[in-house]
Order: C-alpha cells, then structure tokens, then sequence
C-alpha cells in the first residue's frame, strides 16, 4: 500500500470543567487527507483546499507532526500529503488536531503500524505548537482514539479512553468567526482560588464518574465551569443566550468548545439534541453572524481510512 485516504474527525476539547484534560470525537465533521509514499525523504504538502494554510512543511501542523514521526524511524523514503479541510481553523472544534492527527496516522499506516495509537499522540502533539504555542493532547487525543479521552498527566503522557453512554449526543453551533486560542488563552489568569479549583475538580470527577457509570443526570450536573468560561465567553457573541437555550430545551449542560467560538451542548437521545439545536440556533440568529449546526453521535473509532 503506497497511498490512502483518511477522515480526520473534529473534536470538543474542555467540556467545561475539564480544560486541557478532556476532549470528545465527533460524527460525520471533520477534515480528509491523501498520504502517499514517495522515494524523495521528507514530507511534502502538496495541496491544501478549503483553508489558506501553509504549503511548507515546517509551517504546516501536519507537515510538522509528520516529520515528528518520520524522523524516529530509519526510513529511507518520504511522503506527500494532500489536505482537504472541512473545518475552519479558528472554529473551536479541532482543526489544527485533525490535520496533525491525520498526517501521523496515515504516515503510520503506510510504515506498516510501527507505532500505537497512544503512541502516535505524542507525535500529533508536535504540530500543535504550531497553531497554539504549546503540546496539549486535548484535541489529538479523542481525534485519534475516538471516544471521550481524560489526559491524566503529560510527564509521562498519560491518556485515558471513555467509551460514550449509547445515547449521548452532542451539538455545536459554529460561527463564521475565528477566535485565535493564543487570545482565548490570554484572558486567563494564570492563578485561581481554591474554592474555584475545589469546585472544578469535584465537577471533573463527577464527570469521568457519569460517563463510567453512563448517569447522565450527573453528567450534566458536572458539566460546569467555573473558571475558564466565565473570562472567555465576552468573547463569543450571543453566549448566554445560547447556552440559556440549550440548557431550558433539555440538554444536560453546554459551554465554549475549545478556545471558542464554537458553542457546544450535550444532550440525552436525538430528538432533544435536534430540539436543542433549533433553539441554540433561534437564539444566535440577531447576532447577523452566519453560523453552522451540527448534529453528532460521539465518535468511538477516531481517525480512519476510508475508500471512496
């Protein structure tokens, strides 16, 4: 096999009280790439539609990821990679981490699987500094295990797959607007107070504890935050109406996905995750913003070839 074509999945990363530490792969959104085997060394991006990103590979996430991971193996060939995005970058649903994600698991692929999957995170987490400034797994991780994903500690990489309750859904709605991460994250305060942490490692317990156990109740009793949200939700517009939506049409919580401006809910079964999304979306329509809504299953496989 010298080429494949692979779906790179979008991802919510936080979900409100677990910044930087939690994520989960969403359904039917996300990104598409070709990999091919070349004789010349090196990785070489050779088109990118959808999106005005960098051709060259030291400026390109997946370009970096993927030399990340060619550079620990002998080999003596290279690859070419194609990039078809499907989500905006600055979107809050994991752009960068797809293509990253993407480029190491094909390269994996087509070297025979000298790598696992935990261990591809590692590589993956290389062409995240590229768009944030910093390795975090947050993204990556659900994007390549599927699933929920718990990132218990970086020194070693430690990361944990949930399986989703069966019923769980989520829904995002994406405004056509970008917010960069490195300003999402520069409204934060470097410290908190002990009363703030208290209360937000109880709601990540509480969390990790409701999707073990599939009590949805308590999922969404813990899906509070308590310090990340309340210093960047100024920077959505219409947040609170929307998550005021979504939380009095049924979902069990919502916040910001990622750095934002995606706005994301979860919700129990299909049918209060399309009413909850048809409230979000009422709720968004006087910002004059154009915006995307999406409906999805959580995502157990991750990254994955496809063939058509």
């Amino acid at each position: 096999m010298n080429e494949l074509k692979i779906f790179c999945p979008a991802t919510i990363a936080n979900l409100n009280c677990g910044f930087d530490v939690m994520g989960l792969c969403l359904e039917g959104i996300g990104d598409e790439m070709i990999i091919r085997k070349v004789a010349e060394k090196g990785i070489k991006i050779t088109k990118i539609t959808g999106a005005d990103l960098p051709l060259e590979t030291e400026k390109n996430v997946a370009g970096v990821a993927g030399l990340a991971l060619l550079n620990a193996t002998q080999s003596d060939f290279g690859f070419e990679i194609e990039i078809h995005k499907k989500i905006k970058a600055g979107s809050g649903i994991g752009s960068s981490s797809a293509s990253a994600a993407g480029a190491v698991f094909g390269i994996n692929e087509l070297l025979g699987k000298p790598f696992t999957k935990q261990e591809l995170i590692h590589f993956a987490m290389k062409g995240e500094v590229i768009a944030s400034g910093s390795e975090h797994a947050d993204n990556v991780a659900p994007c390549i295990l599927g699933g929920f994903t718990l990132v218990r500690g970086y020194n070693p990489l430690d990361l944990i797959k949930i399986e989703s309750p069966s019923e769980l859904y989520a829904v995002v709605l994406h405004p056509h607007i970008e917010v960069k991460t490195s300003d999402s994250r520069a409204v934060l305060s470097p410290t908190v107070s002990l009363k703030s942490a208290i209360t937000q490692w109880g709601n990540l317990g509480g969390l990790i504890a409701g999707l073990y156990t599939k009590d949805y109740e308590l999922i969404g009793r813990s899906l509070n935050d308590v310090i990340v949200e309340p210093a960047r939700k100024h920077l959505i517009p219409n947040f609170d109406l929307v998550k005021n939506a979504a939380l009095e049409n049924g979902a069990l919580g919502s916040g910001i996905s990622g750095a934002g401006p995606s706005i994301f809910a979860l919700c129990k079964g299909q049918a209060i995750a399309e009413k909850v999304a048809y409230a979000m979306s009422n709720a968004y329509l006087d910002t004059g913003i154009a915006f995307d809504m999406h409906i999805s299953k959580v995502n157990d496989q991750g990254t994955k070839i496809i063939t058509n």
